[in-house]
């Protein structure tokens, strides 16, 4: 069965996302411990703190029994799809802010698919709230990372 198909247990769907959050920050993490540019390491920083706050919201929800999901789930979170634009690349030491800027892109990019693909699989179930607020959560990130990128790299013209 294709993962977008399944959904799971409040337990299990949040272990899920805990898991898929913690990978996130430890990409980020070995992407930092390897930089030598500040505003590199600086930007990647403040996205691995977004990473561990929202994996402290999902392990909180986990002892709670329960997560608020807030209301407007079904409104699109707008993106430019920059994924596609540039190609995934791993970074090195002498990587600057555009290419770190590219690379929390695609790693925001494959949390917001997942969750999608999620969501998606759970519509109508308890579940399918849970996994739409994540969506949209990681959207808004992806939306403010290429927020970032038009006003500091993409020229008028």
């Amino acid at each position: 069965m294709d993962n977008d198909q399944v959904c799971y247990t409040f337990d299990a769907a949040l272990e899920m996302a805990i898991s898929m959050e913690e990978e996130g920050f430890r990409h980020y993490l070995s992407a930092i411990r390897q930089l030598t540019n500040k505003g590199a390491k600086d930007l990647l920083r403040e996205n691995a703190l977004d990473e561990l706050d929202h994996k402290h919201q999902l392990e909180k929800a986990l002892l709670d029994g329960r997560m608020d999901t807030g209301e407007n789930l079904d409104q699109s979170i707008p993106t430019m799809r920059l994924d596609y634009v540039f190609k995934k690349e791993e970074l090195s030491p002498s990587s600057g802010v555009r290419e770190a800027l590219i690379y929390a892109i695609h790693l925001e990019k494959s949390a917001v698919d997942f969750y999608s693909k999620v969501s998606s699989g759970c519509s109508g179930a308890p579940m399918g709230h849970l996994f739409a607020k994540l969506h949209q959560d990681e959207s808004r990130h992806l939306q403010a990372l290429e927020d970032l990128y038009e006003r500091h790299f993409m020229t008028e013209n």
